[in-house]
């Protein structure tokens, strides 16, 4: 039987949507989803997979996604930063974590781990920003600083990978037309104190469409999954 508690989490006057797929053996893993229309109910193929390997995931809604509802304009990829730790407040999880981010959740995850012990990081199809933009509310103004030529190059993320300690799994997809690969390369080839890293590419997958393309595929998608959950539980799948 499984579990998945819907709960609320309180963060500056106002409540983010969030849920925990219970897992039977550990309940440490924060998933982080994207940007444009991505909510938490948009990641229940994997969080079940790793749920029925008994891992749990806490997950919830950013402001202007899913069922916390408000806009974009009242958040920013800080605030995104802010609000997950208003979840882990309002549902503590035990430490070391294993944040799982996804787009533009993986550099608020990469941010995460300066502020929590973590031995685990997935970044899936990953997005990270300059620091000029961290900050600024999403909106034109952060548009235009994101859409700069190569504006990724110059993030802090590849510093602060380069003192993380723990295990590291970026999931790129082959046809990705929103990330390059150079930037996905360099994310594994930035933590060079890693306990494990790995780069691993869906071949054929684009950036929405990465885990429903393995699904069609029961054998690459338990591949892929067994891959996470080999991450999470320190190389034991």
């Amino acid at each position: 039987m499984t579990t998945i508690i819907d709960f609320d989490a309180p963060y500056d006057g106002q409540v983010l949507k969030a849920d925990h797929y219970v897992g039977r053996d550990s309940n440490r893993i924060l998933y982080l989803h994207g940007a444009g229309g991505s909510t938490r109910r948009g990641h229940h193929m994997l969080r079940s997979a790793l749920q029925e390997r008994g891992l749990g995931s806490v997950c919830f809604d950013a402001i202007g996604h899913g069922e916390t509802g408000g806009t974009f304009a009242q958040s920013s990829v800080a605030s995104r930063t802010r609000q997950a730790q208003a979840v882990l407040a309002a549902r503590p999880l035990p430490e070391p974590l294993v944040i799982v981010g996804s787009s533009m959740g993986a550099y608020n995850a990469i941010r995460l781990s300066r502020q929590h012990r973590v031995d685990a990081l997935v970044l899936i199809v990953p997005g990270v920003y300059t620091p000029s933009a961290y900050e600024v509310p999403f909106g034109p103004e952060f548009s235009a600083i994101i859409r700069r030529d190569r504006s990724w190059a110059d993030s802090d993320a590849w510093e602060i990978l380069s003192r993380f300690e723990g295990r590291l799994l970026v999931i790129h997809a082959e046809h990705d037309a929103t990330i390059p690969l150079e930037l996905s390369e360099r994310l594994v080839a930035a933590a060079t104190s890693a306990q494990a890293r790995q780069l691993h590419i869906v071949q054929g997958a684009a950036h929405n469409r990465l885990w429903s393309l393995l699904a069609e595929t029961p054998s690459d998608f338990d591949a892929a999954v067994d891959l996470v959950a080999a991450m999470v539980n320190g190389g034991r799948q």
